[in-house]
């Protein structure tokens, strides 16, 4: 099947879910008016609550929202086919995902930039509201693991992908100096040095291995671990106009303008999908993904369709510094839609890749000499990009490659594989790691927040010992799941709680509906909280019988199996409590009027 169908309808398809359905919730339900002021203004800090232009936290928001869900998860689903992925990125963003994002981000700007544990402390009461703060701190931990874990297999060992991250870290503190303190409110200026910044980056990364920075760049897994958890810590700690928001919003429209690329090659190079719509892989046994079509491949695309992390930068950064509540919806639906854009993108550079090219990137080889299938291009795709791409789970190589060679298609360009993938590479990372410091951020602000019931002091976000404390805890325990696990066991772990996290934000959304006389309207938000719920549940049981119990068995792996095994059960447990707990409130409390 040709690409260039998919490309067509999908967009048509957002742009009137856009028009039609976030209008309807913006006017209807949420009833946006720009005559209430937002918390960026009535708790100003110059540091966390800072009212900000609305572009440039568009670009903050959804390079945070973003990161590698829509990258990795569609790629990896692809293992079913192209088709299953398909659909659920589709239906499940307009119905779901957008919907989810659009009204937790008004409902947080609406209790003062509170988080999602605070609202359900708020709205469903204490106990729900610390249940909530600890299944939403192994939910963090969980999914920054997953999206880190990626990260390191794809720029382990590579000098020149890892200076090109490296070097966009001084570049956005440049540009959030320049943007706030040298030139103060020259977006435009600062974009221009970003962009030349980034391309000089990726050109001069070429000469890195070959010289005598190249083993200082040439770094092993743990080495990238390392390197991936001291810049989450640092970030996690600084203010977010010197780095957080300037490197997202350059690595937002970097991530627009080169998933736009990516639409405009598919209609002028218009690649036909070599992956079946369907695999034999839907009725489970897969070396990528392990189960069933239903419910894996839902948990698998996660983000691209509907992510509960996304309810934590809803409730966390972005409401903080939201100027007017109109902004809400391009920022609440509208980036949700184009991360999905850019989860079908992803879905098809990989399914336009051989089917015996793609599985041998994304398994061992030894598990693709199990498999029986013959390689086409895989030799000579290594050759041109300089790197062997055997063997490189995750689903970053695979997804690089597939961008590289539709890339590579356009008139006089064929010479430049090594210089597209590398560019993927670096396109791959740079929103992992924005995910990883806004992550890492908002995580911190949960554990001071739960801390400060214990100890007044920890509880205050400007105070530096407990900022460094809770900021270390949080890096050294996602840090450890990417020590010593494998996209095979994370990427379920993260799906399962992310899944998961979105239902128990649909149920404080639905409450918050329900108490603020908009009862009729729950429809939106119990519709994807039923199908989500149900399917996650299924899909963490499975998991727990079918995945994490046989690796008990195993004298190396038995803890971690018994730890995949825990953190799962006591994730599906605590949401199980909270979605009680919302059904309870619903049914015995009237809204107000």
């Amino acid at each position: 099947m040709n690409a260039l169908p998919i490309v067509i309808g999908s967009f048509c398809i957002f742009v009137i879910a856009y028009r039609y359905y976030s209008g309807f919730i913006a006017t209807k339900i949420l009833v946006l008016d720009d005559r209430r002021t937002t918390p960026a203004h009535t708790l100003y800090d110059g540091n966390n609550y800072y009212p900000t232009n609305k572009w440039v936290l568009f670009g903050h928001h959804f390079a945070a929202i973003t990161g590698a869900g829509p990258l990795i998860g569609p790629v990896l689903a692809t293992q079913f086919g192209f088709l299953p992925g398909l659909l659920w990125l589709v239906i499940g963003v307009v119905l779901g995902g957008a919907v989810h994002d659009f009204i937790i981000l008004v409902s947080s700007v609406r209790h003062q930039g509170r988080s999602l544990a605070q609202m359900a402390r708020e709205e469903l009461g204490p106990v729900p509201g610390v249940i909530c703060s600890i299944s939403i701190l192994f939910i963090i931990v969980i999914a920054l693991s997953g999206l880190g874990l990626a990260v390191v297999n794809a720029l382990k060992d590579s000098a020149w992908g890892t200076f090109t991250i490296a070097a966009t870290i001084p570049l956005a503190l440049f540009m959030g100096l320049y943007m706030y303190v040298f030139r103060k409110g020259k977006i435009v200026e600062a974009t221009v040095i970003g962009v030349i910044g980034l391309v000089a980056a990726v050109i001069g990364g070429k000469f890195i291995p070959g010289s005598s920075l190249g083993s200082w760049f040439a770094l092993s897994k743990n080495g990238i671990t390392v390197s991936i958890a001291l810049y989450g810590f640092v970030a996690s700690v600084l203010p977010v106009w010197m780095l957080l928001c300037p490197r997202d919003y350059l690595s937002s429209y970097m991530k627009i303008g080169t998933i736009t690329f990516l639409a405009l090659a598919v209609i002028v190079v218009h690649p036909d999908l070599k992956m079946a719509p369907v695999t034999e892989f839907i009725h489970g046994h897969g070396p990528i993904v392990p189960g069933k079509v239903y419910p894996f491949v839902f948990i698998t695309i996660a983000c691209g369709a509907i992510s509960g992390f996304h309810a934590l930068v809803g409730s966390g950064t972005t409401p903080k510094m939201l100027s007017l509540e109109s902004h809400a919806r391009p920022i609440g639906y509208g980036a949700m839609l184009i991360e999905s854009f850019v989860g079908i993108m992803a879905l098809i550079a990989a399914a336009s890749l051989h089917p015996g090219d793609y599985f041998a990137i994304n398994v061992s080889p030894e598990k693709f000499q199990q498999l029986g299938l013959a390689t086409v291009n895989l030799a000579e795709l290594s050759k041109q990009v300089g790197e062997d791409v055997a063997g490189r789970p995750g689903g970053a190589v695979s997804l690089a490659i597939g961008m590289a060679q539709i890339f590579s298609g356009f008139p006089g360009m064929s010479n430049l594989m090594a210089y597209w993938y590398h560019f993927a590479i670096m396109f791959e990372a740079l929103f992992i790691l924005t995910t990883i410091d806004t992550g890492t951020r908002v995580a911190r602000f949960l554990l001071q927040e739960f801390g400060g019931l214990f100890h007044e002091k920890l509880g205050q976000t400007d105070w530096l010992p407990g900022t460094l404390l809770s900021s270390a805890m949080i890096v050294g325990a996602w840090s450890y799941f990417i020590y010593t696990g494998s996209i095979a066991t994370i990427w379920p772990m993260f799906g399962i709680s992310n899944q998961l996290l979105a239902a128990v934000a649909l149920c404080i959304a639905t409450t918050i509906l329900i108490q603020s006389g908009k009862a009729r309207y729950i429809w939106v938000t119990l519709l994807p909280l039923a199908f989500v719920g149900v399917t996650t549940l299924i899909a963490g049981w499975e998991s727990i019988t079918d995945n994490f119990y046989p690796l008990t068995q195993d004298a190396a792996k038995s803890f971690q199996g018994w730890l995949n095994i825990t953190l799962t059960a006591a994730i599906m447990a605590m949401a199980l409590a909270i979605i009680g707990c919302s059904v309870r409130q619903w049914v015995s409390k009237s809204p107000r009027q």
